[in-house]
């Protein structure tokens, strides 16, 4: 059976749809939305790292966590790990190209992150004193505006 240029396409994109469990897709999502990978390739789009160097870099990773979070980007070919022969062995990281290709996404998040914090502190405030007025802790709410959103407008969904 030929299929058209259309049908292959059509299979290609059935065969990765991040919402099905089991898509390689979801699973790529899952490790590069973790914190620590946004934030090593944040500390690496500066140019190659030494273990010990992102360590202080990143505060609150353990050595565990930032050794698991590099042997996956370095799986998932987002980093290359170079090793000099000296005592006591070099150990640099590096982004790759795909890794590099990562990070416009990495840095848009970041971006958005940064500029909505307001937005996202405000909606936690009214939700945790909503809660607290609704269980019977707290005799009052304040009034939140009806335009909190207003500031991010311009930023598309």
């Amino acid at each position: 059976m030929n299929l058209t240029a259309e049908q292959k396409h059509q299979r290609r994109q059935a065969a990765y749809n991040a919402a099905l469990e089991h898509c390689p897709a979801r699973q790529l999502l899952e490790t590069i939305s973790s914190k620590w990978v946004t934030l090593v390739l944040l500390e690496l789009a500066e140019g190659p790292r030494r273990h010990s160097e992102l360590r202080r870099r990143i505060p609150g990773a353990s050595q565990k966590m930032l050794t698991s979070t590099l042997r996956s980007l370095e799986r998932d070919g987002l980093v290359v790990r170079h090793l000099t022969a000296s005592v006591p062995v070099r150990t640099d990281y590096e982004l790759t190209p795909l890794g590099r290709a990562l990070l416009g996404v990495v840095y848009g998040l970041k971006e958005w992150a940064e500029a909505s914090m307001p937005a996202v502190e405000l909606a936690r405030l009214e939700h945790d004193q909503l809660a607290a007025d609704v269980s019977g802790t707290s005799a009052t709410v304040a009034t939140i505006p009806a335009t909190k959103w207003n500031n991010f407008s311009h930023i598309e969904p």
